[in-house]
C-alpha cells in the first residue's frame, strides 16, 4: 500500500482537502481518502508532495494520427484554407507516422492523460494503443460531401471498425462535422449508430460552416472547390441545429467539439438533445482561426464542459494542462477546482468511464497526477505550472 499527501487534494467528490491523505494499492486503486482537516501527521510512510494532487486526466478530443504533421501547417490560416492543407499534407510514410503517433502517445501519458477520445480516419495508431497506459476510446471517423459516394465512404469505415475490433479496443462511428458529410451519408452513419455509447462532431469551429450549410458558398465551398471536390448537387443539413437533433444518433454521450462561433440561440436549440457534452480545445481554435470558444456564455447555458488538445497539426502539444492554463488565463473568473473538474471528471462522464476515472474515491483507479508550482493562496495556475505523474 501506498500513501499519498499534498498541500491540497482534488477528490472531485467533495471540497478540496487541505494535507488529506490518500490510500492506494500498489495498483493504483484507491483505497480509502481521509481529510485530515488539515493536520497532518508526519510519517515516514506518507509520501508528501508541495503541489495539489488531482485525478488523472481525459483528453476528450485528440488526432493521434496526425502526429507528424506538427508544424508543417502555418498558424492562422483559417479553417477552410486548414483542411484543404490537411488533405494536401497528411499522407506520410507509415514508419514516419506510426513514430509521430508513438511519441505523442508518451507524451500525453507523461503530461497526466490516463483516458482519450481519439479521432480515428485508419487504423495506423491501433498497435500504439494496446500497448499504452492509456485508454483509448476510438472515435471512427466518416467524411464525405459526394452524396454518390456515400455507400463507399460507409463500407470503408466499417472495414475500419472490424479491424478495431479484432484488436480489442474500444470504438465508435462518428462523423466528422456537418458540413463534411451529405446527407445521404449522414443518414447512412445514423441507421448504423443506433446503439452508440459515444458520438463526437467537430461543431461551429467556423464562421464560415453557417453559411455553407445554408448557401452551399463561402470559403468552405471555395476550398471544396480548389481540392476538386465540389459537384453541382450537394445535399447537406441546413443548419447545426437540424443536424444534431435529425441526423446524427441520439443514442447514448454526444460531445460537440471545438463551438468556436456557437451563439446562445444555438445552445439552447440543440439541448433539446440529452447527454449532451461541449468539448473546448482553445490552443487549437487560436492555431487554426485566432479564436477562443465563448466560455462565458457557455456556462451561463450550463453547458457541460470537457476539454480536448485536437491534434498537433493544430498545436504546439497534446499537453491537457496548457489548455487549462490558456482557458484560465482568458476567463480569469472560472475556479481552478472546475477547470480540472471539466478535465478529469466531466471527460469521464462524457466517455461513460466514470466507475474507472474521474475522482478519487475508494475503488476507482483514475490515476493520481501532481501539479507543480501552482498559486496556492489565489487557487490559481501559473504560466510556469506544470504536471507528473505520481500514479
Amino acid at each position: 500500500m501506498r500513501t499519498f499527501s499534498a498541500q491540497y487534494i482534488f477528490t472531485n467528490a467533495g471540497p478540496p482537502l487541505k494535507r488529506g491523505l490518500i490510500f492506494t494499492d500498489e495498483d493504483g486503486t484507491i483505497r480509502s481518502v481521509k481529510d485530515t482537516g488539515g493536520n497532518l501527521e508526519e510519517k515516514e510512510s506518507v509520501e508528501f508532495y508541495n503541489g495539489i494532487i488531482v485525478p488523472g486526466f481525459v483528453n476528450c478530443h485528440c488526432h493521434l494520427e496526425l502526429s507528424h504533421l506538427k508544424g508543417i501547417i502555418p498558424r492562422g490560416t483559417g479553417l477552410s484554407e486548414f483542411i484543404r492543407l490537411i488533405r494536401s499534407s497528411r499522407e506520410s510514410r507509415t514508419e514516419e507516422l506510426v513514430s509521430a503517433a508513438s511519441a505523442s502517445d508518451n507524451s500525453m501519458e507523461c503530461e497526466g492523460v490516463v483516458l482519450c477520445a481519439d479521432i480515428c480516419n485508419n487504423a495506423s495508431t491501433f498497435s500504439i494503443k494496446t500497448k499504452s497506459r492509456i485508454k483509448y476510446i476510438n472515435l471512427l471517423e466518416v467524411f464525405g460531401i459526394d452524396a454518390e459516394a456515400a455507400t463507399r465512404r460507409m463500407d470503408e469505415v466499417t472495414q475500419l471498425s472490424q479491424v478495431a475490433r479484432s484488436t480489442g479496443l474500444p470504438y465508435s462511428l462518428v462523423p466528422h462535422s456537418l458540413y463534411s458529410l451529405s446527407l445521404p451519408l449522414l443518414r447512412l452513419l445514423r441507421s448504423k449508430t443506433g446503439s452508440n455509447r459515444i458520438t463526437s462532431v467537430h461543431f461551429m469551429e467556423a464562421s464560415a460552416e453557417a453559411l455553407f450549410l445554408a448557401k452551399h458558398e463561402g470559403p468552405i465551398m471555395e476550398s471544396y472547390n480548389r481540392s476538386g471536390l465540389g459537384t453541382g448537387n450537394l445535399k447537406t443539413v441546413n443548419n447545426h441545429t437540424e443536424g444534431i437533433l435529425e441526423e446524427i444518433t441520439s443514442s447514448g454521450n454526444l460531445m460537440l467539439v471545438h463551438n468556436t462561433y456557437v451563439d446562445r440561440e444555438t445552445i439552447q436549440h440543440v439541448k433539446n438533445r440529452e447527454n449532451l457534452f461541449w468539448c473546448l480545445c482553445p490552443n487549437s481554435n487560436q492555431y487554426i482561426e485566432n479564436q477562443l470558444p465563448p466560455l462565458t456564455l457557455l456556462l451561463e447555458e450550463n453547458c457541460e464542459i470537457v476539454i480536448g488538445t485536437d491534434s498537433l497539426a493544430s498545436n504546439t502539444s497534446l499537453s491537457i494542462i496548457e489548455e487549462l492554463k490558456t482557458l484560465q488565463g482568458s476567463f480569469p473568473s472560472v475556479r481552478l477546482e472546475d477547470l480540472i473538474c471539466w478535465a478529469t471528471l466531466n471527460g469521464a462522464r462524457a466517455l461513460g468511464e466514470e466507475k474507472t476515472f474521474g475522482t478519487i474515491q475508494p475503488g476507482k483507479k483514475p490515476g493520481l497526477l501532481l501539479l507543480h508550482d501552482t498559486d496556492l493562496h489565489k487557487m490559481e495556475l501559473l504560466p510556469g505550472s506544470w504536471v507528473s505523474r505520481l500514479l
